[in-house]
């Protein structure tokens, strides 16, 4: 191993044990040479590995800044607004609503809604944390179940705001969801990507408890920071025959009631 490559991994450890805080200034390019005794050449090597893996940033070709390596834990499975989450995590993060309107609903974009209708309301927004521009939500709603949505309730949690002002028939329990690693245009201009051009998409479908769809949301993340983290629970054989036939059985009424509606 050359000589800066060692520099290197020193310098990677001693920024992720946290000895140096993050968002604060590691030792300079002159500090560093006279510490290893090496070339200023050798460092600039170490140094310039250390900003392509994006733990320090480079100012004015002297100073380098720790950057926060923290990850956001995102339950792939829970259904829990963004601002929930990060409550529950103690964690400072702002949302910028980008866009929020009324729309109809075309041929594209009713592919992926169970019970499409023309009274959608599309919500664009952007969720920043440590001064990165790191998620992007695109939501669909139904319009007759919250007509009075506007940016201020977008912005903190929708799920809170229908829970305190509707019956518990129009309270948000189903889910489902799927996840593709994909990068967009729309991405590259949103999102703070960096040389990680790597963008975790979950696409979600959230029920009612009446069985009816709500809410479409495609989210969009930046790989690098968050921890996506899932739960299950192991049954006896006994208790998941018995979980398999009340599963098939609340299946086959809603496709009975689901055909009774066509006819």
């Amino acid at each position: 191993m050359k000589k800066y490559q060692i520099i290197y991994k020193d310098l990677e450890k001693l920024s992720m044990s946290k000895s140096i805080k993050w968002e604060t200034f590691s030792p300079t390019e002159q500090e560093l040479v006279q510490s290893y005794q090496v070339s200023r050449d050798t460092i600039r090597k170490a140094l310039t590995l250390l900003v392509e893996e994006g733990l320090v940033k480079k100012f004015m070709a002297l100073a380098l800044q720790v950057i926060n390596q923290e990850q956001i834990n995102f339950p792939v499975s829970d259904l829990t607004s963004y601002q929930e989450l990060m409550e529950q995590q103690g964690i400072d993060s702002q949302t910028n609503v980008i866009s929020l309107d009324k729309i109809i609903v075309d041929s594209k974009l009713s592919e992926k809604l169970d019970s499409p209708v023309a009274n959608k309301f599309g919500v664009l927004s952007v969720r920043e944390w440590l001064r990165l521009y790191l998620l992007v939500d695109i939501d669909y709603l139904d319009a007759k179940l919250i007509p009075q949505l506007n940016r201020d309730i977008a912005k903190h949690s929708i799920y809170d705001y229908l829970e305190k002002s509707s019956q518990p028939q129009y309270f948000p329990c189903l889910l489902k969801k799927s996840l593709s690693i994909m990068l967009t245009e729309q991405d590259k201009i949103l999102i703070d990507l960096g040389k990680d051009l790597h963008v975790v998409c979950i696409r979600s479908k959230v029920y009612l408890s009446n069985g009816k769809q709500f809410q479409f949301t495609e989210s969009r993340h930046k790989l690098e920071k968050f921890k996506f983290v899932d739960y299950a629970k192991r049954h006896p054989l006994k208790e998941k025959a018995q979980l398999t036939e009340k599963v098939s059985n609340t299946l086959v009424r809603y496709f009975l009631v689901f055909t009774n509606r066509i006819c």
